[in-house]
């Protein structure tokens, strides 16, 4: 009952943003992007080929520059993974639009890898990356429908709870 009463609430944010611009999503949904954190070693945040971005793994960084930390399955449960999914997300589409300028020219999310740091039981990955995904599809819509891999890790860098990078075709 729980997850079509969610399927019926994000196929109702879809219908209703269907006019709306990826920035107005984000304040309808009071989500605030931030300057995005410098990265943390000999690497580039975003590389662009033809209309393709590709977007190293970011993690959930907060506007303040502070991340949620822990491991899945131990220290977070699977809702507090999935939020911090969702923040993760945040934090890439605040280093998407400091690179195109506008959101809208995002013409497809294409492809997504999400990492959680996890105990070694834990099997609810796909779960967790859902916080991702949902945010996704509620910016962009269709458009932010993506392929997707959702893995366990046994630690991530400065004990993220989860990294995720993506492909991002643009205008």
């Amino acid at each position: 009952m729980i997850r079509i009463i969610s399927i019926l609430c994000l196929s109702m944010f879809v219908i209703m943003a269907a006019a709306q611009t990826p920035e107005e999503k984000l304040k309808e949904l009071k989500v605030e992007l931030f300057k995005p954190t410098a990265p943390m070693a000999n690497y580039v945040k975003v590389v662009r080929t033809g209309n393709l971005l590709f977007l190293s793994g970011h993690g959930p960084t907060r506007a303040d520059g502070s991340n949620i930390t822990g491991k899945v399955g131990r220290d977070l449960t699977t809702e507090q993974g999935y939020e911090a999914a969702k923040q993760t997300g945040i934090a890439l589409l605040s280093t998407l639009k400091a690179e195109i300028g506008d959101l809208s020219k995002v013409k497809r999310i294409v492809k997504v890898l999400g990492m959680v740091n996890c105990t070694e039981n834990f099997t609810d990955q796909p779960k967790v990356i859902n916080g991702f995904s949902d945010l996704m599809v509620a910016v962009f819509g269709d458009k932010g429908r993506h392929a997707r891999s959702a893995v366990g890790m046994y630690a991530l860098p400065s004990n993220i709870a989860v990294e995720i990078e993506m492909i991002v075709e643009v205008e």
